[in-house]
């Protein structure tokens, strides 16, 4: 009777111990992976692999996740093969993102989305690159035919595709469907058209142009990451911000900004760079201040990322470290835009273990910057017909990419701790 009491006292909680310790873990996707086994996948494959696994590593922190493959068949046409050979690799990576829906979407899921449909977020939304909700897609069911429809939600988009099949489901993880046919957001094709005549602009020498600026010049020139800035000219556009000489000479003595190593050097130039072209104009009408930066898109999202507000009439930017403002316009011109900002742009995923970072004593400039030297140009000038600003996102957006995370953590412990009561249960029933 002693060895029956201690197994109804004691085997309980030994058996809840052990099965909420060996809690199954989130999986890490890698989608290059799961798509292997496809054959007809391995051209929308290769584009992924082609993205310097900038997409494979976003899709690496997710989960809850639905990813929209194409086949080969309907990838290789003419038109599709023309399309991405067109785009810079930065603007193939945010293609394919818009084609990973953050939402787990089973195939029972689908057959009861309404024939209005439902309005899904896109990873290329939370890039801050998509104009106002057009980062995300609508998915609709026809109720005659249960055939599952995928488009744009702009009212006039020509982009749509229609779901094919199932491929592969893990539950509450990830379901990859195939699809018919490209999904382009909207606006996405204008910005990657060839009828606008690439500028071939030599970055370096509009520096130098710029009398003021010999220091970021020559540490562009000497990085290489210039050549990719250029090169990003003929996507989505990019926009600098450059800091002064007189901002380089004013970094404080503990920051050993040229003793960096060459591959942290470059991160920190790229997070001068926004992956888009932003007038003037754009910039001082911010509707969601936090933006991605070219390091983002190396390092992980929601990493190296700029804080852009309007202070005082002047553009503030706020790394974390540092408070620094546009004080002229060096070129403005689509699809570049470079301004001069009054301190070097600190990153403090690198410098933040570092002592408070401070100007040098009698150089305060933080929060008094001028207003920029140049305005912008009337079509580049808001409500005059120039581009609208992007840098919007739906409201809500990052809470429900944590909560896509938080919730399947909480569905595994639901059901851990359902089992644990279960055996509980049983073993008091026996004894």
């Amino acid at each position: 009777m002693d060895f029956k009491l201690r197994i109804s006292y004691f085997t309980p909680t030994i058996i809840t111990y052990l099965l909420l310790i060996t809690t199954p873990p989130l999986l890490a996707l890698n989608i290059t992976d799961l798509l292997l086994p496809y054959p007809d996948l391995s051209a929308f494959s290769a584009l992924i692999s082609s993205t310097s696994s900038a997409v494979a590593a976003d899709l690496s922190h997710r989960s809850s996740i639905t990813f929209l493959a194409v086949p080969n068949s309907y990838l290789n046409s003419p038109s599709s093969l023309d399309f991405t050979r067109r785009l810079s690799p930065s603007s193939l990576a945010d293609l394919l993102r818009y084609h990973v829906l953050l939402q787990y979407l089973s195939w029972a899921d689908l057959r009861k989305i309404p024939s209005s449909g439902i309005l899904v977020t896109t990873l290329f939304q939370t890039t801050g690159r998509a104009s106002s909700n057009f980062g995300s897609v609508n998915i609709s069911r026809n109720p005659a035919t249960n055939a599952i429809a995928i488009h744009s939600p702009a009212p006039y988009s020509s982009s749509n595709a229609t779901v094919l099949t199932l491929i592969k489901t893990l539950p509450y993880n990830i379901t990859i469907l195939s699809i018919n046919s490209l999904l382009v957001p909207y606006g996405f094709d204008l910005m990657a058209s060839e009828t606008r005549p690439p500028l071939g602009l030599n970055i370096t020498k509009a520096l130098i142009d710029g009398h003021n600026f010999n220091v970021a010049a020559s540490m562009l020139a000497a990085s290489g990451v210039v050549e990719e800035f250029e090169a990003d000219e003929g996507g989505a556009g990019i926009t600098l911000f450059v800091p002064t000489d007189l901002a380089f000479a004013d970094l404080p003595n503990n920051v050993k900004l040229q003793s960096l190593p060459a591959d942290k050097k470059a991160v920190v130039l790229k997070f001068h760079v926004l992956h888009s072209y932003y007038p003037l104009g754009s910039l001082e009408s911010i509707v969601n201040p936090v933006q991605p930066t070219l390091a983002t898109e190396d390092m992980g999202a929601g990493r190296f990322t700029l804080n852009i507000s309007r202070v005082n009439g002047s553009v503030a930017i706020d790394t974390g470290l540092v408070q620094a403002s546009v004080t002229q316009t060096v070129f403005d011109q689509n699809p570049l835009a470079i301004f001069g900002v009054s301190k070097v742009l600190l990153p403090r995923e690198i410098f933040g273990k570092d002592p408070a970072v401070t100007t040098k004593p009698g150089n305060q400039q933080i929060g008094n910057a001028r207003p920029p030297g140049v305005s912008p140009s009337p079509a580049n000038s808001p409500g005059l017909g120039g581009p609208s600003s992007h840098l919007t996102s739906p409201p809500g957006f990052r809470q429900d990419m944590r909560s896509n995370a938080d919730g399947l953590q909480l569905q595994w412990r639901s059901y851990v701790v359902a089992a644990a009561l279960c055996c509980i249960g049983l073993l008091y029933v026996l004894v």
